[in-house]
């Protein structure tokens, strides 16, 4: 869990100013001990929740993308309209249950080694991240 002051100290240092609206994001971002993963929307309805204050949709958006490009956080795309942003942003595999909307982490010892036979000239593979879509069985 990370303190007001560490969350502080971690904009100011990426060039990032601490305003209200971005501390409180990022107190709901990183004060979790575990791996957080939300959309925006469900990101701005807990923000609300919590500190009772509407806070703009497009305050959440534009605030999650700058911590995104400063590496705080990740995007994965779930399609070409919906993405999920995970405070974990290290090389990780997931779960997205269709049927609830909710996404989740696979342990790396969970999956067998990925093995790619196919190259593109001039390119090597930074990672490989699999998102397994999964729903009831009926």
């Amino acid at each position: 869990m990370q303190t007001n002051k560490h969350i502080f100290d971690k904009l100011k240092f990426s060039g990032l100013r601490a305003t209200k609206q971005r501390l409180k994001i990022a107190n709901i971002l990183f004060e979790k001990n575990k791996t957080f993963h939300f959309s925006i929307s469900q990101l701005a309805n807990l923000i609300n929740k919590r500190y009772g204050d509407t806070v703009a949709l497009a305050t959440v958006y534009n605030t999650v993308h700058a911590f995104k490009n400063h590496g705080f956080l990740k995007e994965i795309a779930i399609n070409s309209e919906h993405s999920y942003f995970d405070t974990n942003t290290t090389n990780h595999h997931h779960f997205y249950d269709v049927d609830k909307d909710e996404l989740s982490d696979i342990e790396n010892n969970d999956v067998s080694p990925i093995k790619i036979k196919k190259t593109i000239p001039g390119k090597k593979i930074k990672s490989i991240e699999v998102l397994v879509k999964i729903s009831s069985e009926n």
